[in-house]
Order: structure tokens, then C-alpha cells, then sequence
């Protein structure tokens, strides 16, 4: 008899009710500011990378860890609201990919 593949399961909060309008709303501001701040942490690692003072170096690390539990924030409240939506995946499929990446990070970084 053949497995049938497992499926996702929507991972959501009820979803907070905004209007559908082409102003921008509550959900479409939050979303922005999320992008945002993800976009802003993606800079801060690259800065953190070529800092050549250790002086400039700690500031960029402390506004990166800002930026980082601002993003976090923004994502738990979208997610209350159900305006960020998520899948839970199959644990064998994911067990399934952390070995596979475990045999892959073995051979080509061996000790």
C-alpha cells in the first residue's frame, strides 16, 4: 500500500479583521516595518562583517540585537493577530532534512 505524503497543517491565529481598502491598514503598515527590519538586520550582519574598529564594532552589535527584538516583536504581533501565517511540516520530514544537512556539513567540513 502506498504512504500518502503527510500534509501541512496552517499554524494561525484568528485572524484580526482590517479593512480592504487601497489605503494602507494596520496589517499593511505592521508588514512593512517587518520587511523592514529584516532588511535592516541583513545590513547590520554585513556591517558587522567589515567593522575595523572595535569601537564601531560593539555600536553595530548593539543596534543589530535592537533591530533583532524589534523584528521578533513585529513578527509575534502579526502572528497574534493572524496576519502571519505558518505551516508545521511532518517531524519525520524534518528529521529527514537535519540529517541530510548533518551528512552534507560532515563531509564538507570534516574535523
Amino acid at each position: 500500500m502506498e504512504q500518502q505524503p503527510a500534509q501541512s497543517t496552517p499554524i494561525q491565529n484568528p485572524e484580526a479583521q482590517v479593512s480592504k481598502t487601497p489605503q494602507m491598514n494596520d496589517r499593511d503598515y505592521l508588514n512593512d516595518v517587518l520587511l523592514t527590519e529584516k532588511y535592516l538586520g541583513v545590513s547590520y550582519a554585513h556591517a558587522l562583517q567589515e567593522a575595523s574598529h572595535q569601537s564601531l564594532y560593539q555600536d553595530i552589535k548593539n543596534v543589530s540585537e535592537q533591530t533583532s527584538d524589534h523584528q521578533r516583536d513585529l513578527f509575534n504581533l502579526m502572528f497574534h493577530k493572524g496576519w502571519y501565517k505558518m505551516e508545521s511540516q511532518d517531524p519525520q520530514k524534518i528529521q529527514q532534512a537535519v540529517q541530510q544537512f548533518t551528512q552534507y556539513a560532515q563531509q564538507q567540513f570534516p574535523k
